[in-house]
């Protein structure tokens, strides 16, 4: 029933826990933070090393016989097509006696669509004064290809229409020369072809007609739409401000920057899976949050509030330690140097009962390194941890992280109390934490959480679950139960995973 019930709520846990994701995303704002800034600098520096150059911009107004009024811009699309070509380019250095290629000038300048008949030509040079030359040679060769293109057109229509005219002119003539042969006296068949000779006469007239009024429609249209396509904005050089585009490139790197340290952070949080909220600690570790402190030293209007902190956890701890029977011991997770503060400060607490020692199994000479000061306790490494009296009372400090020697944490003390800072361990090392204190029976009375997130609101009390290691808590339930005591008790999140087999043969 136990199992069942812990498999249940694992079950209904959300893959993406999205408060636990803000919280480690807030918490890495150095990340984006840094990102932005570096977004900010490069965008400032682009606009002052690499400067916009000299450019000049023209308008042009161009004129389609196919214009619609629902045309979605394919053919003010086509003309800026038209406007990359080599054609044009060549065109427009012919008439400014340039020897520059035809393909190295296409580079220099761009055509953009604003309307349905509007385009904009931007081109760049060494000077203003360039640039407002090559766009109005680049405009003129543009408007006068497209003339030409309209009057070709126009012209192969005409000549199409009037070849057409001229081939129904010779079929009249064939029939007006086949109706004079004929006469009415000849019989029925005679009349009846003359009459068939006659109709054609008339459809054949009537066609040429209408080809010659089409041909001369479509010579009509063309001034028309020459005279529509034309240069309406004179070229004329663009103004540049180094503070202004210096100011926007900032702001777009300052955006983009903060956009890749969020989403950088949003990823790495999700990968690293290391929990930051209090319940998800507590959950992982199978303990209770019973202290916080801050990392660092608070600032001046903080460290009496901080300060008062360390107090409270002092007391509570020596108050702990006092009524236990058996060793105490401080294992760390990500802060060694905020554990041995923590354990000196204990130490001294309980001085006042009796000679303490603090056995340092911490990695490094995090205490033995230290300069005492008066009045502070003795320090002894763990191997001589064994020729202490019986009557000095013992506080080990040791460390749970990777490279751990299991082994030796229960020569600190039979229970202990886990130091760990939010987001230092991934979800795995701490079910690796509380399954290895299980298997060397060293209870945890709670968990000491260094730098918290200071909005965070969860509660990191398991008021339904395990407050000490697994199988120790197990084998006092066991005992209770046979007093006759009902278990309630359920599994930690990182027991749930255990599969019933296994804890049956537990």
């Amino acid at each position: 029933m136990t199992t069942s019930t812990s498999s249940e709520s694992s079950a209904a846990a959300p893959l993406l826990d999205l408060q636990a994701l803000v919280v480690a995303v807030r918490r890495r704002r150095r990340l984006w933070g840094s990102m932005a800034l570096l977004g900010l600098l490069v965008g400032a520096a682009v606009a002052v090393l690499m400067p916009t150059p000299p450019t000049a911009v023209a308008k042009v107004l161009v004129a389609h016989q196919e214009d619609q009024p629902n045309d979605p811009g394919t053919l003010i699309r086509t003309d800026v097509a038209l406007l990359q070509t080599t054609r044009i380019a060549d065109q427009a250095l012919r008439s400014l006696d340039s020897r520059e290629k035809p393909e190295d000038f296409m580079r220099d300048y761009t055509g953009v669509g604003l309307t349905n008949n509007l385009m904009q030509i931007t081109v760049t040079a060494d000077s203003d004064a360039e640039a407002v030359s090559r766009a109005k040679a680049l405009a003129d060769a543009f408007v006068a290809d497209h003339v030409k293109r309209i009057q070709a057109a126009a012209d192969a229509e005409s000549k199409a229409l009037l070849d057409q005219r001229d081939r129904m002119q010779t079929e009249l003539a064939q029939v007006n020369k086949a109706i004079g042969k004929g006469t009415p006296e000849s019989g029925p068949s005679t009349s009846a072809n003359l009459e068939s000779l006659f109709a054609r006469r008339a459809e054949l007239t009537s066609r040429i007609t209408d080809f010659a009024q089409r041909a001369a429609e479509a010579r009509v249209g063309t001034p028309q739409l020459v005279a529509g396509t034309q240069i309406v904005d004179a070229p004329r050089a663009v103004k540049h401000s180094l503070p202004k585009t210096a100011a926007t490139d900032a702001a777009i790197g300052l955006v983009l920057g903060l956009v890749l340290g969020l989403a950088t952070a949003a990823v790495g949080t999700v990968v690293a899976d290391r929990p930051v909220l209090r319940r998800d600690i507590a959950a992982n570790l199978g303990a209770s949050v019973i202290a916080e402190l801050p990392r660092r030293t608070p600032r001046l209007w903080g460290r009496r509030r901080g300060r008062a902190a360390r107090e409270r956890l002092t007391t509570s701890l020596a108050r702990t330690v006092r009524g236990s029977a058996d060793p105490v011991s401080l294992l760390e997770l990500g802060c060694a140097r905020g554990t041995s503060v923590i354990a000196l400060d204990l130490a001294r607490a309980l001085a006042a009962d009796g000679p303490v020692a603090v056995v340092d199994g911490l990695p490094g000479r995090q205490l033995a390194g230290r300069r005492p000061r008066p009045g502070d306790p003795a320090v002894v490494s763990g191997e001589r941890a064994a020729d202490m009296p019986p009557q000095e009372r013992r506080l080990g400090v040791g460390s749970v992280a990777p490279g751990t020697a299991w082994t030796d944490l229960q020569y600190l003390g039979t229970q202990t109390v886990l130091v760990v800072r939010a987001g230092h361990g991934s979800a795995a090392w701490l079910h690796t934490v509380a399954r290895q204190l299980a298997d060397q029976r060293i209870p945890v009375i709670g968990v000491v959480l260094i730098d918290p997130d200071r909005r965070d609101r969860t509660d990191g009390t398991l008021w339904d679950g395990l407050h000490t290691a697994l199988r120790g808590h197990n084998e006092r339930s066991a005992r209770q139960n046979v007093a006759g005591q009902r278990r309630t008790e359920r599994l930690p999140m990182w027991a749930a995973r255990v599969p019933e087999s296994d804890q049956e043969a537990r």
